[in-house]
């Protein structure tokens, strides 16, 4: 089954969708499915887009926007068998939202866009919309790093937020102490999320993205481990850790 001039490649792909969901023809597992069960699935792509992108492989970087956008298409097809909306809707409404944030393209407002229209723009969106409190629309499903930056991000804009990076560092420093003095499971699971709340902050205070941040520490700490281990061989187990970081300095200094 190609793509044909009677059939672009998108309506192919619609089509595919609703063979794979027919309940008499279909295949048992897509029927199986509910948005539940298909959102993890759906977090998962889009992860594997921003690894292609971060690898700087443009042939998987294809394969994993087609992989990501089956699964909008999946959505969009258990939607309209629901009598919710169809895949239509789905490209009307990001095409309606993406000329309304853009009046300067779309519209005679004029001027350029910035972080500050931008953000106002989609408040205008929120308010248009009934919410109640500064907070409404930042997923749950986030990334916590991600969300706990985009939570202190739209409180800032109420005014809630230090004035400079000092508030946070010497928050930073309180809830240090507050774990080393915690007495319970439960209290140190809690100052622990408030210490590392407390550091997005101050990440973000400095203008740098905290999730961005970590994502390059974890891929620093592979790159070196992975060299420490080249290094020594079976017997890295079994180094002591003066040896260990001996190793890691060298690693670190060889990049």
């Amino acid at each position: 089954m190609s793509d044909t001039p009677e059939q672009p490649s998108i309506e192919r792909l619609l089509a595919i969708m609703a063979q794979l969901r027919d309940p008499q023809s279909g295949c048992e597992w897509d029927l199986a499915q509910d948005f539940a069960t298909i959102a993890p699935y759906t977090i998962e792509e889009a992860y594997e887009v921003g690894d292609a992108i971060a690898r700087g492989h443009m042939a998987d970087l294809r394969d994993e926007l087609g992989d990501l956008l089956f699964q909008v298409v999946f959505h969009a097809r258990m939607a309209e068998e629901a009598g919710l909306f169809a895949f239509t809707d789905v490209a009307a409404a990001i095409s309606d939202k993406m000329e309304t944030r853009h009046p300067h393209i779309f519209a005679a407002a004029g001027g350029t866009m910035d972080e500050k229209r931008w953000e106002d723009l989609k408040a205008g969106e929120r308010q248009a919309k009934g919410v109640t409190s500064a907070l409404d629309g930042v997923a749950i499903a986030l990334p916590a790093l991600m969300r706990a930056q985009k939570l202190q991000k739209r409180a800032a804009r109420t005014g809630f937020d230090w004035p400079d990076p000092s508030g946070s560092e010497c928050k930073i420093s309180e809830e240090i102490e507050e774990l080393k003095s915690a007495t319970s499971d439960q209290s140190r699971f809690e100052e622990a999320g408030d210490l590392l709340f407390a550091v997005v902050n101050f990440v973000r205070a400095h203008g740098i993205s905290a999730e961005d941040a970590l994502r390059s520490a974890n891929a620093k700490f592979e790159r070196r481990f992975r060299g420490m281990e080249a290094i020594a061989g079976a017997a890295f187990p079994s180094l002591s850790l003066d040896d260990q970081e001996a190793l890691w300095q060298q690693v670190k200094n060889a990049e």
